[in-house]
């Protein structure tokens, strides 16, 4: 959510006088792309060290190593692929002095490590301009992409034609996911032989489905201030932005959220947000829409506030309010209200916080014929109409008994869990976000659903105690069936919850649902590893998969595999038999978690 236009021509001899920064402290004269260092706010670039000579390794192994064994309190770690070296960040001198003295000589896995202080790495976007000499041989050399482009860009074909390119694609995927697990494991094999792809399901709704679009406040390519969609990434130097009126799977409420709030910043004193410096203050805005019949429309305003005086930030809520209360175009109008403070995250923030200002506190929407309570930061299926169609055939994938729990991993809102609700015999979900946990609260409430339950906090800490809970609850004799789901971001599940999944005995049958197949394939390959120390139980094999466009006039789809044990039984084993150990009651108490990884 950034944002920089050159207004006016710069010449080559005033390009190279901005090429350069002379910090403030030293006198020392700094190349623009490190001019970032020199801002009066924290980057982890700062304190970052190299560590060499660790031979082959896992992210996972090393960073245990670094934060359990020598209670390193290091803030990031980057590794480029098959390289025997990493780079560890760090939020202090003190403590990147310390990792300094423990690493440097360290003996690990056979290996004496070699630790020095590292370089900090340039801003990608001036590296950008001075490798291309200036910013208007950038422009001049390189066709900037359309919003569509950028955005749908196959919203140009006809809706079949999208299907099959889509069914092509994920046809690819899946042969090369089988091919991986093939090789990671020898005795796949068998199991893999009635593995089977049923293809493509259409989406309900093509156009305006989009229920959550998050826009960027920027400037396009004329210096006009623009609420709408980055054309690229400020990694690969581009940092403008286009108007979305034209995009057919934005919806008509989304545009006028989109337009309004472009009106507004255009006239207010306060500035769109400029990453280079990080100056001005309107950043992002938020939009959620109801796919039901009222009207409700959620705007959140993404502030940038380090700027701002505390004088100025009320001014700036108070205009805000202001002008939602009292604007109102034929059908649409705010009926909710947020701010949200986007700066830059403290250590362990897992989300930027937001302020109620105005309207509701929540919208509606509804799916399989329940009504949900969607609050701003909750995950909600950003297709609803799709949504329906997911989730029957997830639900038809798993074919829940009436004896069966269903456990739901990541569960949002509790979307899912409710859906499945009257096919089972209950639903145990966990969330990491607590507000998420109310809402799915009280749409069982508020649907008269009695036999789910949900917790706050990371799954892999709440994943085995889940199953015992269900184990020890079941009376000997009664049969015992669990069926997880899970349906993380983009990112897919941390390892740990894969192992966690793994040690489970008592889940013999798993759902995936990913809005991502590509990175997802990791987790699959994980499910399906031969037994070892970090995946301990028997692996899961691929049964069926099948994907669901839930993502028209793009490149996306969303997948579903089902997998299942390799000794599916239904009857009850002695898995767990005599552990005791029952679920705290952690339905408000949030467990503290790393940072796993955008919607």
């Amino acid at each position: 959510m950034e944002q920089y236009s050159a207004e006016e021509e710069v010449t080559k001899e005033s390009q190279e006088v901005v090429d350069k920064k002379e910090d403030p402290n030293s006198g020392e004269v700094v190349p623009s792309e490190f001019g970032y260092l020199q801002r009066n706010e924290f980057t982890s670039e700062i304190y970052k060290i190299e560590v060499r000579n660790l031979g082959y390794f896992g992210i996972g192994e090393f960073k245990k190593l670094l934060k359990s064994k020598l209670k390193l309190d290091m803030s990031k770690i980057k590794s480029p692929q098959r390289k025997d070296f990493a780079f560890v960040c760090f939020r202090s001198q003190e403590d990147q002095e310390k990792a300094l003295s423990l690493l440097n000589g360290y003996k690990w896995k056979g290996k004496v490590l070699q630790a020095h202080i590292a370089k900090a790495s340039a801003d990608p976007l001036q590296r950008k301009r001075k490798e291309a000499g200036n910013a208007e041989d950038v422009e001049s050399n390189k066709r900037q992409r359309s919003s569509a482009e950028a955005t749908c860009p196959l919203s140009g074909m006809p809706y079949e034609d999208q299907l099959r390119q889509k069914d092509s694609s994920m046809k690819e995927l899946i042969k090369k996911f089988v091919g991986e697990l093939k090789k990671t494991n020898r005795d796949s094999a068998k199991n893999l032989e009635n593995f089977k792809y049923e293809g493509v399901l259409p989406s309900p709704a093509i156009d305006g489905y989009r229920n959550k679009n998050e826009f960027t406040v920027g400037k396009n390519g004329q210096g006009e201030v623009v609420v709408g969609f980055r054309l690229g990434s400020y990694a690969d130097g581009s940092v403008e932005v286009a108007e979305v009126e034209t995009l057919p799977h934005i919806p008509k409420a989304a545009k006028w959220g989109a337009k309004s709030f472009q009106n507004f910043v255009r006239k207010s004193r306060f500035e769109p947000f400029n990453p280079e410096g990080n100056a001005g203050h309107f950043k992002q805005l938020m939009v959620r829409t109801s796919s039901s019949n009222t009207n409700e429309l959620m705007l959140v305003a993404g502030i940038y506030s380090s700027n701002l005086s505390d004088s100025d930030l009320m001014e700036l809520k108070r205009d805000l309010k202001e002008y939602y209360e009292t604007i109102e175009e034929g059908d649409f109008k705010c009926s909710s209200l947020y701010y949200q403070d986007v700066k830059h995250r403290e250590a362990g923030q897992m989300v930027s916080p937001v302020e109620h200002l105005s309207g509701s506190t929540h919208i509606f929407d509804t799916i399989h014929g329940l009504n949900f309570r969607i609050s701003p930061l909750a995950f909600f299926q950003i297709n609803t109409a799709g949504a329906n169609v997911l989730y029957q055939k997830a639900i038809d994938l798993a074919a829940p008994k009436a004896h069966s729990t269903v456990l739901d991993i990541c569960c949002g809102t509790g979307t899912i869990a409710l859906a499945f609700a009257k096919h089972c015999k209950q639903v145990l979900g966990v969330e990491i976000i607590p507000d998420a946990i109310k809402d799915a609260e009280f749409n069982a409430e508020n649907n008269h659903i009695s036999n789910c339950k949900f917790y706050a906090g990371n799954a892999d800490d709440y994943i085995q105690s889940m199953v015992r809970e269900v184990t020890y609850g079941t009376p000997p004799g009664s049969p015992l069936n669990i069926i997880a789901v899970v349906d993380p971001p983009r990112a897919g599940l941390h390892n740990r919850s894969i192992a966690a999944i793994r040690a489970a005995e008592g889940i013999k049958r798993l759902v995936y649902i990913s809005c991502n197949p590509q990175r997802a394939q990791r987790n699959w390959i994980e499910l399906g590893r031969p037994q070892s120390k970090q995946y301990k139980g028997d692996p899961f094999y691929p049964v069926t998969a099948v994907a669901v466009d839930m993502f028209p006039h793009t490149s996306h789809t969303e997948m579903i595999i089902l997998f299942e044990r390799k000794n599916d039984v239904e009857e009850r084993t002695d898995v767990d038999r005599n552990q005791s150990t029952t679920l705290v009651d952690a339905g408000t108490t949030e467990i503290a978690a790393d940072t796993i990884g955008e919607t």
